[in-house]
């Protein structure tokens, strides 16, 4: 499979790719730079939103604009631009990083500590009305988190363990972890993921320059060799749900590829599953 720029940009940290069904637009992140990004690949048009904090993940709302996943907690953005706290818990040390909305619409928020000290972050599940439950609480860097097309498994990713993990799923909580798939040291650091029709995995690896596609039952199917070092995220986006996009990170490299920070895209990847807008 072949990648494609799809916009140019120099992002420290890009992060968390959404496609928005109802604009026709991808939306994300670059975390370090408190920024929310939009492209519509049908005229090449972009939008940029400043945040206040670092933000970790921005996701479209059921009644329009947006919920993001800041600094010190979730907050909401009116289809006016204003914006409101739904959950707000800051903690010194600790930012957001990514997110996701579950089939039943509650936004699964992960965050980390600057440091990266081990045990730091936290995987929590907020719900439409702001009620909030600590699901994991002994998490190093939060990332990628996905569920099968039946609705019945929840992916999830703490990056520095290298493993992609499998939880049951029952509609609105999480139980029997366990693992999907494990990342050899060479490969990189597992980041974050899409999942596919069909019930592939496809994970973004940080410092291997690749996203890999893992099959239902764990085993790696495919493989996307790209020029940059440090691919984040993916999600499958466009009108059909068949491009593959990919944001990267410029940070902490002394002398990034030129395309570092952008986002690329592998047209005809796979065929994606419809997002669910954040139910608040």
């Amino acid at each position: 499979m072949k990648y494609e720029l799809a916009v140019r940009e120099w992002a420290e940290l890009g992060e968390g790719p959404t496609w928005d069904p109802a604009t026709g637009r991808l939306i994300w992140v670059d975390i370090l730079s408190s920024r929310i990004h939009t492209y519509d690949p049908a005229d090449g048009r972009r939008t940029v939103m400043a945040t206040e904090q670092h933000v970790g993940a921005a996701k479209p709302r059921a009644g329009g604009g947006l919920v993001v996943n800041l600094r010190d907690g979730v907050g909401l953005y009116g289809p006016d631009g204003g914006f409101r706290w739904l959950l707000h818990d800051p903690v010194a040390g600790r930012r957001a990083n990514d997110a996701a909305v579950a089939p039943d619409g509650a936004l699964w928020a992960g965050t980390m500590r600057y440091d990266e000290a081990p045990g730091g972050g936290t995987l929590t599940r907020i719900a439409g009305d702001g009620s909030a439950a600590e699901i994991l609480g002994d998490v190093t860097v939060s990332n990628g988190t996905g569920w099968s097309p039946d609705g019945r498994l929840m992916y999830y990713i703490d990056t520095p363990t290298r493993t992609i993990d499998v939880f049951d799923f029952d509609g609105q909580l999480a139980h029997n972890r366990r693992e999907f798939a494990s990342v050899a040291t060479d490969a990189g650091f597992p980041d974050g993921l899409a999942v596919d029709a069909e019930g592939g995995v496809w994970v973004a690896l940080w410092d291997g320059g690749a996203v890999r596609r893992y099959a239902p039952d764990g085993s790696l199917d495919q493989v996307v060799e790209l020029p940059v070092r440090r691919p984040t995220a993916c999600a499958f986006g466009g009108p059909d749900l068949t491009d593959l996009y990919i944001t990267t990170a410029r940070a902490g490299q002394a002398a990034p590829h030129p395309l570092a920070g952008s986002v690329l895209v592998v047209p005809g990847a796979g065929r994606g599953l419809p997002g669910t807008p954040f139910a608040g």
